[in-house]
C-alpha cells in the first residue's frame, strides 16, 4: 500500500516527509529532485522569502547508495528563515512565543482553524496552512516522478491564465519554452501581458489567481477502476489537486465546457489505422469510466488569488471583538507558476497507488516485469 505524510510549520525548523510503498532498487537522482524544488521557488510575483530559502533534500531513511531499500523513505527540507533570531524566538518548538495574531484573513484557514483547534493565536493555524508546506509535497512528488519515469509515465505543466490574461490553444506546448518563462507560459506575448498584470496587482496591493494545465503522457490503459467510486482515476486526481491550498476547480478533458456540448461533439470516436485502434480526439482528457484509456491525461486546475493582500481586506479583531483590517504577513502577489509545480507533484503522488495496485511489486525489477506482462497480454487480447 502506498501512502505519504508531511509535517512542519512554515517558519519552523524544517519540513519532513515520509513515503511508504516505493519498491526497492529505484535509483534516485538527488540533483533532479533539488532542481524541481528550485522550480517551485521560481515564478514572477513571488515573495522575498524565496530569496532566503534554498531548498535541498536530505534523506533520513529508506535509501542507501542512491537506491531505495523498499522500506519507508524519510526526508527533510530545512527552513533557513528559521535560523534568523526573530523567527527562531517566535517559532522554536519548545520556547517559541510572541504576541498573538488576532485578525483573520478572508479566504484563509485562520478563522475556521482557530475555532476547530481552539487556538487563540492564529499563528498556530496559519503556520501549517501556509503554502510553504508544499515544498515537501514537491520533494516527495519528485521522488515519485522517478518511479513513474521508469515506467514511461511523465508529467509536464504550463500556465494558461493569470488574472484576466489567458493563453489559448494549449493542447500541446514546448516544455522548454515553459521553463524559460518567468510565468511558465509558453506563449511569449501572453506571458508579457501576465507579467504586466502581476505588476499592476502589486502596485494596487492586490493578488491574482489563474489556471494551469498538467499533461500526463505514457499512461498505460486501465489504471484506475470503475468498480468503486473511490477507485476512479479522475476522482483520485481531482481529489489530490483539490487538496492544494489555493485550488478551487479541477477539470479533466473538456471539463466544464462539456455541459454545453452535444454528445456528437463531446466524445472521442474510435477508428482503425492499419492494425491499431486510434482516437480522433482527446475530449475525455485520457480517462473514461474512471480508467486511463491510453490517451494523454489532461487536467486543468483553477487557483484563487492568495488571501494575504498588502492592502488588507476588512476583518475583525477576535480578541477585542471589533472591526479591524486583516493580518498582513510577507506574501506573494501571484503563485500560479509555482502552483503548477505543486500540481505536478500532487498528480505524481496521486498516481502512485493506482499504478502500484496494477503493476506493483517489492522491487523495481518485479514492477517492470508486471508492466511488460500486462502489455503483452493486452496485445494478445484481440489479436487475429
Amino acid at each position: 500500500m502506498f501512502r505519504y505524510l508531511t509535517a512542519g510549520e512554515s517558519h519552523g525548523p524544517a519540513l519532513v516527509g515520509i513515503l511508504d510503498g516505493i519498491p526497492a532498487h529505484l535509483g534516485l537522482d538527488v540533483s533532479a529532485i533539488n532542481a524541481t524544488l528550485a522550480r517551485r521557488q521560481g515564478g514572477y510575483g513571488r515573495s522575498a522569502r524565496m530569496k532566503i530559502e534554498h531548498d535541498e533534500l536530505e534523506f533520513l531513511a529508506g535509501v542507501r547508495g542512491g537506491q531505495t531499500l523498499g522500506s519507508p523513505i524519510a526526508v527533510i527540507v530545512r527552513n533557513r528563515d528559521h535560523l534568523t533570531p526573530k523567527v527562531r524566538a517566535l517559532m522554536d518548538p519548545i520556547s517559541g512565543s510572541g504576541d498573538p495574531l488576532t485578525n483573520p484573513r478572508p479566504g484563509h484557514a485562520d478563522y475556521a482553524g482557530a475555532l476547530k483547534y481552539r487556538q487563540r493565536d492564529l499563528r498556530n493555524v496559519l503556520e501549517r496552512a501556509s503554502a510553504r508546506e508544499t515544498a515537501m509535497r514537491v520533494c516527495l512528488g519528485a521522488i515519485c516522478a522517478q518511479f513513474l519515469d521508469a515506467l514511461g509515465i511523465r508529467t509536464q505543466s504550463c500556465v494558461a491564465q493569470i488574472g484576466a490574461v489567458e493563453a489559448h490553444d494549449l493542447d500541446e506546448w514546448d516544455q522548454a519554452q515553459v521553463e524559460e518563462s518567468d510565468v511558465r507560459c509558453p506563449q511569449r506575448d501572453t506571458a508579457a501581458q501576465m507579467i504586466a498584470a502581476i505588476d499592476a496587482a502589486r502596485s494596487a496591493g492586490d493578488t491574482l489567481g489563474g489556471r494551469f494545465i498538467i499533461r500526463i503522457d505514457g499512461m498505460p490503459v486501465g489504471v484506475g477502476s470503475n468498480r468503486q467510486p473511490n477507485q476512479r482515476l479522475d476522482g483520485i486526481l481531482a481529489g489530490a489537486l483539490m487538496g492544494m491550498q489555493t485550488a478551487r476547480a479541477v477539470e479533466i478533458g473538456l471539463g466544464a465546457a462539456v455541459a454545453g456540448t452535444p454528445g456528437s461533439q463531446a466524445h472521442d470516436v474510435f477508428a482503425m489505422e492499419r492494425e491499431s485502434v486510434v482516437r480522433a480526439s482527446n475530449r475525455a482528457g485520457g480517462i473514461e469510466g474512471g480508467m486511463s484509456n491510453g490517451q494523454p491525461i489532461v487536467v486543468r486546475v483553477s487557483v484563487k488569488p492568495i488571501p494575504t493582500l498588502m492592502k488588507a481586506l476588512p476583518s475583525v479583531n477576535l480578541h477585542a471583538g471589533s472591526d479591524a483590517p486583516a493580518t498582513i504577513v510577507r506574501s506573494d502577489v501571484c503563485v500560479v507558476p509555482a502552483a503548477a509545480i505543486v500540481g505536478e507533484a500532487m498528480v505524481r503522488l496521486a498516481l502512485m497507488a493506482p499504478v502500484l495496485e496494477k503493476y506493483g511489486g517489492d522491487s523495481m525489477e518485479e514492477t517492470l516485469e508486471n508492466l511488460e506482462r500486462s502489455r503483452e497480454a493486452s496485445a494478445r487480447l484481440f489479436a487475429r
